[in-house]
């Protein structure tokens, strides 16, 4: 097992793709603390998966404390964060309210800086033990291009992207690994929304009509899975990946890869 022995963190740990890591985490051998508002998160799953829940507002600087605090009295280290937390608003910039606005960056970026500031003390006692420690950050292939009607979004994926590589060069020295994943269309929860929501340009489609069109732009011909995703975060949270550090890893079925692409 790829993790065995390891402690985990991930916030969005009862979402879409949160659960996915939270799961393979678990297999891997790991002791992961799954994050997140409430108990049941995005999803009405079943929750006795064998993780251990933490309340907690990612924009909340006294809950990232306290998360800390308490992976430090059960474990009294971390060796794994993932910043999965994350919202989306499908709005243009002139449609976007400052509440909104304010947000999406409290959300996506102060989120992963409150985390990830506060998880550095627990990180640092696991580097020194003899490993590598390993944050995983999440951006999207929406911080190297854009989707209409997602400017917000766009914006705090771009701001993900330039702290993931900060954070590389900053802590790289004491031994931990930063690095983002950036997926493409991934099936969640968030991904259902954007099929209904203003945003998506259905212009009198059905939502399986959207949905093929979807597929059918990537070169793959399909849209990724939450275990897509928790594979390579899986290999980044690992001791295989000690050289990879201040990278972005686009995950987007070649979507990305185009000259051109469709207008959703």
């Amino acid at each position: 097992m790829m993790l065995q022995g390891k402690t985990a963190l991930v916030t969005g740990g009862r979402g879409g793709i949160g659960r996915a890591i939270v799961a393979r985490f678990l297999r891997e051998g790991a002791r992961v603390y799954a994050a997140d508002l409430t108990p049941h998160g995005s999803l009405a799953a079943h929750d006795d998966d064998g993780s251990h829940f933490v309340k907690l507002d990612v924009t909340q600087e006294v809950d990232a404390v306290a998360a800390m605090a308490q992976v430090n009295a059960d474990a009294g280290q971390l060796d794994i964060l993932v910043n999965a937390a994350g919202i989306e608003i499908e709005k243009t910039i002139e449609e976007t309210s400052l509440e909104e606005w304010n947000l999406s960056f409290a959300v996506n970026v102060t989120g992963t800086f409150l985390t990830s500031k506060h998880a550095l003390p627990l990180m640092r006692k696991a580097a020194r033990a003899g490993t590598t420690a390993s944050i995983i950050n999440f951006g999207s292939y929406d911080g190297f291009i854009a989707d209409p009607g997602l400017a917000a979004y766009c914006a705090t994926k771009g701001a993900v992207h330039a702290l993931t590589r900060a954070m590389a060069c900053d802590h790289g020295p004491e031994g931990i690994r930063v690095n983002a994943i950036c997926p493409g269309y991934v099936d969640t929860p968030m991904l259902q929304s954007f099929f209904t929501g203003e945003g998506s340009g259905a212009a009198g489609k059905s939502i399986d009509q959207l949905q093929q069109a979807v597929r059918d732009v990537h070169p793959m011909r399909t849209f990724g899975t939450p275990e897509d995703i928790a594979n390579l975060v899986n290999w980044l949270a690992s001791d295989e990946a000690r050289y990879a550090s201040g990278q972005l890893w686009v995950l987007d079925g070649g979507l990305s890869a185009q000259v051109q692409q469709m207008k959703l």
